[in-house]
């Protein structure tokens, strides 16, 4: 009977022994857990800090950038075009707001009357656009928009003017991109007759409204 109750005893006491021992083995393994995941939010923290204050940095040079062309411009009376670096000839507009460069090419160059295909294999006004982006703008966005006068499609086969001029926007973005401008640094947008530049009341004024846009962001 003794000899039961100290055999008793005995398991007991292992079994408090093993119960604890995994329960110190659990702790271990949930501390040890929490201090890699601690370990990985403060990297985390870390590289979060580190992107932003390096973003913070580009901010401060594009607006530096900015306040650069705006002098030139205002201060020292040299024309958008020049200050830019696209240079005479061209139409260029610069918005030290929006931090937006835009050199304006009427349709005429580029396309017949109611095509999106270019009219040539080369193009001496986007070959000079392209040779100035590469050289002075290479980091930025480069955004291609096209633009139509209101007069209804008729003759073509597009839907409207908005298919026609979101067609027009990506062949000139797909030229610039077998140029060399990366992929992720080119959009191609539409607007149709929604952002008129002139009145649509005149033909000089649908002239000047029929065109594609190439943009430079300057803070993306």
């Amino acid at each position: 009977m003794q000899f039961t109750k100290s055999k008793n005893v005995a398991l007991l006491v292992a079994l408090i022994a093993v119960t604890m021992f995994s329960g110190c083995t659990d702790w271990k393994k949930k501390h040890d857990a929490l201090n890699v995941e601690n370990q990985n939010t403060k990297g985390l923290l870390e590289r979060e800090k580190a992107e932003n204050a390096q973003m913070a940095d580009q901010l401060a040079k594009d607006q530096q950038t900015i306040q650069d062309l705006q002098k030139q411009i205002v201060e020292k009376k040299r024309s958008p075009a020049d200050a830019t670096g696209f240079g005479e000839g061209y139409d260029v507009s610069f918005d030290a707001n929006a931090g937006t460069i835009t050199v304006t090419l009427p349709n005429a160059i580029l396309f017949d009357a109611g095509k999106a295909t270019l009219k040539g294999s080369t193009n001496k006004e986007l070959d000079h656009i392209y040779s100035v982006l590469k050289a002075k703008y290479p980091s930025r966005h480069i955004e291609v928009a096209g633009h139509t006068d209101s007069d209804p499609i008729k003759k073509s086969s597009w839907k409207d003017n908005l298919e026609l001029s979101s067609q027009r926007a990506m062949a000139v973005a797909r030229y610039l991109e077998d140029k060399g401008i990366a992929k992720n640094k080119i959009s191609a947008t539409g607007y149709g007759e929604g952002k008129p530049k002139d009145s649509n009341a005149t033909a000089e004024g649908k002239k000047k409204n029929r065109r594609v846009e190439i943009v430079v962001h300057m803070m993306r």
